[in-house]
């Protein structure tokens, strides 16, 4: 016999390296494509998470809670589910605080007005015992008394218009308006008080140049008021108190020879009057600029930087 491969052997090999190559080459493309859909979902799961989880361009600082699934959820879907949960949480201390902060402002505003009523009646007491007759001390004690019901009123007044601020209920109607003469009607208001109190005064107010700003004109008013009345009862021993108009730059100036704002006063309150001038300076896109030492005090006025 002659020794010699078998041809139908030969083709039956080929024939099985031929299938299992293919169911190979099937399995490797098959698992390309499920890696594929699956990082694919993967990448489309963290793309969603990743715009939840970026802070609202509206002002509102919570983002919004991310659609979750309802079953099927794997490792993302789980994180995704803890930010919802912290989401939720955060809605619900912010809805907490807005609703303990409208109770606090109507309680303030409440308050400050059911106090006017015993402090009027308390000046009228006052204002009837100033024409009975009385010793030196009990006309010191009285002048001390109407200070501190003025006092108390003036902090009232400032407690209201805080809270009115803050809300957005106070009303605010901007127009340009003529700085120079603003500012030297205002100057011409206060003139007595400055005079009465022993103050020399110097203002540089031009006459032929001048700028204008859009201001509420009762805003600002209570601004130089606040700055002017600061100066009289923190500043009055000084005996000086300055106004300037820097036309150039734009910007206003107040100047006094007081002890400075690190002193503390007998008439130093809690500085809400000054708080609400910087409020009022902020929403008419303003500022105040404070310079003090035991010398005195300087406040520049002059446009909010962008």
């Amino acid at each position: 016999m002659v020794a010699g491969v078998n041809p139908s052997s030969d083709q039956s090999g080929i024939d099985t390296a031929s299938s299992i190559s293919g169911l190979i080459g099937l399995i490797i493309i098959v698992f390309i494509s499920v890696s594929g859909v699956f990082f694919y979902r993967l990448r489309q799961q963290l793309i969603r998470l990743k715009k939840a989880m970026t802070v609202p361009g509206d002002g509102s600082w919570i983002p919004e809670p991310i659609p979750e699934r309802a079953s099927g959820m794997n490792e993302v879907d789980q994180l995704a589910d803890s930010f919802n949960q912290m989401i939720r949480q955060l809605r619900d201390s912010r809805l907490r605080e807005q609703e303990e902060e409208a109770l606090r402002k109507q309680l303030i505003a409440n308050l400050s007005h059911d106090l006017r009523t015993p402090l009027t009646a308390l000046r009228g007491h006052a204002s009837r015992l100033q024409r009975e007759p009385l010793s030196q001390e009990g006309e010191a004690s009285l002048t001390a008394v109407d200070h501190t019901i003025t006092h108390i009123s003036e902090l009232m007044d400032d407690l209201l218009s805080y809270t009115l601020l803050t809300s957005g209920k106070y009303p605010y109607d901007p127009e340009p308006t003529d700085m120079v003469r603003f500012l030297r009607i205002s100057v011409a208001s206060w003139y007595p008080a400055f005079e009465n109190a022993g103050l020399q005064i110097e203002a540089d107010l031009p006459l032929g140049a001048t700028f204008s700003w859009e201001i509420d004109s009762q805003w600002m008013t209570r601004v130089l008021g606040n700055l002017f009345q600061n100066v009289l009862r923190h500043a009055v021993d000084g005996r000086f108190i300055g106004i300037t108009v820097d036309i150039g730059h734009e910007r206003l100036m107040i100047q006094d020879h007081g002890p400075g704002m690190d002193t503390l006063s007998a008439n130093r309150g809690a500085g809400m009057g000054l708080t609400i001038a910087k409020y009022m300076l902020n929403e008419m896109r303003l500022q105040a600029h404070f310079s003090s030492d035991a010398d005195g005090t300087t406040v520049w006025i002059g446009k909010k930087l962008d």
